[in-house]
């Protein structure tokens, strides 16, 4: 990763941060222009507790990664990590699993 300038990884994620934005949108339009409720209680109740698990699973999972982080330095002498891409990839994993748990939740139903 480091043979790459940072102006075209900041790009990259620029223009992924707005195709997304552009889906998003999309997706809100065609929603409301087909007459389909953005929110009722169903999405509500999936939602909150899609966040709630994502929430809940982000922090240990970031608990964990400071919790090897200080292990590895207390016993093997390393260096601590850079935050930065730890920070990311925390981020991530908690975004994606968030999306995840809702799209299982959405398919479950409410059995």
């Amino acid at each position: 990763m480091t043979n790459i300038p940072w102006f075209v990884v900041s790009g990259g994620i620029l223009v992924t941060i707005v195709l997304i934005g552009i889906f998003v949108f999309w997706k809100m339009l065609r929603d409301r222009r087909s007459g389909f409720p953005q929110k009722d209680e169903r999405t509500q109740k999936i939602t909150g507790t899609a966040a709630t698990y994502a929430f809940y699973i982000g922090t240990y999972f970031m608990l964990a990664l400071m919790g090897v982080d200080l292990l590895n330095q207390e016993f093997a002498g390393a260096p601590l990590l850079e935050t930065g891409y730890a920070l990311v990839i925390s981020v991530l994993v908690q975004s994606l699993e968030f999306i995840g748990i809702q799209t299982y939740l959405n398919r479950k139903g409410d059995h």
